[in-house]
């Protein structure tokens, strides 16, 4: 494997991440605010969902943050787009109508012919993150060191990176265009953003992230820097005793030992890990020869994510400037 990321992570402006759902890209978000807020800098995690998960996992019983937005943890903002609260601010600031403008998105037929035109969503959501990335403080540094973006799952998500190349070719002239070309430069700059696909060490999740650097690489020109494969076992036996599991099967199975389960059950318990912890390493070396990426591999969390706690660990391990294979 590569010896190191090229950029890391943290140092970009922009992290986009996507992956198949059920895969964790969530979770990945929420340690990845954590360990760029611990350097010290000012992030937003941006969802793009119908659903917020963000505040959950942050700041429990703190509620959502909606639109609006709100600071979960010092260094730490959060908001979800609307993709109709940001067509409302645009057009207000165009305009300078805002209350009109409010109320005829809210009408059900506004709504109903624009839920049938493709595209304007993402154009929209992308357009706010990029006002986000352009925005300063008062001293007129960035207002946020690093935007933290979950976006859709794999297949909406690619979807979701074309649609600015999209308008920009269809639309040549105008306010359109100007904006799509806004968006398609930021998300193809390679010093400021990075897309992240997150991934599990599985043959459908493995296959699909395959795919999809592909088709970013052919279609959407988004830079990847790494790929990150959540919840991958952890070596299962200690150290000195790396062949338990084939120890174990060289004892007699019928033998019981007072207190115990029969061995047979033992070893076959020892032979599951075994067998589990080596399907995690091929599909993890299979992610990283197919799309020749480096890998991040997070460790599985017996228990799930509980607590604060559970992130940091999660956290420290996105923080590392090395792709690592499970050993």
């Amino acid at each position: 494997m590569s010896a190191a990321l090229q950029h890391p992570l943290l140092d970009r402006r922009l992290i986009l991440v996507t992956g198949k759902g059920g895969t964790g890209k969530t979770t990945v978000v929420a340690s990845l605010a954590l360990a760029a807020a611990q350097r010290g800098k000012r992030v937003i995690v941006i969802e793009t969902g119908l659903d917020e998960h963000i505040p959950r996992l942050l700041a429990p019983n703190s509620g959502t943050a909606g639109y609006a937005g709100k600071t979960l943890l010092p260094g730490i903002d959060s908001m979800r787009i609307d993709p109709y609260e940001a067509l409302a601010e645009y057009l207000s600031m165009k305009t300078g109508m805002r209350a009109p403008l409010h109320f005829v998105i809210r009408n059900p037929s506004f709504r109903q012919f624009m839920d049938a035109t493709p595209g304007w969503r993402e154009l929209i959501t992308l357009g706010k993150i990029w006002q986000l990335e352009q925005s300063v403080d008062t001293k007129k540094r960035p207002l946020y060191d690093l935007l933290l973006v979950d976006a859709p799952a794999t297949g909406h998500g690619l979807i979701f990176l074309e649609v600015p190349q999209v308008v920009a070719s269809a639309v040549r002239t105008g306010t359109l265009h100007r904006n799509a070309e806004f968006v398609g430069t930021l998300l193809q700059d390679a010093q400021r953003t990075v897309l992240l696909p997150v991934a599990l060490a599985e043959e459908l999740p493995a296959r699909e992230t395959i795919e999809l650097v592909a088709r970013v690489r052919q279609k959407v020109g988004a830079p990847l820097a790494c790929i990150v494969v959540n919840s991958v076992m952890p070596a299962p036996f200690p150290t000195g005793l790396e062949n338990l599991d084939q120890l174990l099967g060289r004892l007699p199975q019928a033998r019981q030992i007072t207190g115990l389960p029969p061995l047979s059950a033992i070893t076959r318990c020892a032979q599951h890990l075994r067998a589990r912890f080596e399907l995690n390493r091929r599909y993890v070396e299979m992610i990283h020869n197919e799309t020749q990426l480096p890998v991040l591999t997070l460790p599985q969390i017996p228990h799930g994510i509980v607590s604060l706690s559970d992130l940091r660990v999660l956290a420290a391990a996105l923080s590392r400037n090395r792709p690592v294979l499970p050993a």
